[in-house]
């Protein structure tokens, strides 16, 4: 299997081919050792960060901005979304303090990004 991807690791933007001999991932076109890494994960295992919204129930701030601390598997988002969508925060959270501790089955907790104290 061979597949064209574009490095996100640094400002270079590497035009990276990668495939697969058996086990083994060639990565070829990378100008840095960040390229090859990123190529594999994106071949093996691809992750995202998540990024959204979830109810709160203060009317002055009806939702509240969140994202995942770190990077969770691709194959996992629309799992997380359901279980985010069911949330309804009832306290005043500052940007940081954790809304999940655990985002679909995974270590990486949901943090909140705006702050819900200031008037």
């Amino acid at each position: 299997m061979e597949k064209l991807l574009v490095c996100i690791q640094c400002p270079q933007g590497c035009k990276l081919m990668v495939k697969t001999e058996g086990e083994e991932v060639l990565v070829a076109g990378n100008k840095c050792p960040r390229g090859a890494s990123y190529a594999r994960q994106e071949l093996l295992n691809p992750c995202r960060t998540l990024t959204t919204t979830v109810r709160t129930e203060f009317p002055d701030f009806p939702l509240l901005p969140v994202r995942t601390a770190g990077e969770i598997p691709l194959g996992s988002l629309f799992a997380a979304m359901g279980e985010i969508n069911r949330l309804l925060v009832r306290n005043r959270l500052r940007p940081g303090d954790v809304v999940l501790e655990r985002v679909s089955g995974t270590d990486v907790p949901l943090i909140a990004t705006a702050d819900m104290t200031l008037n």
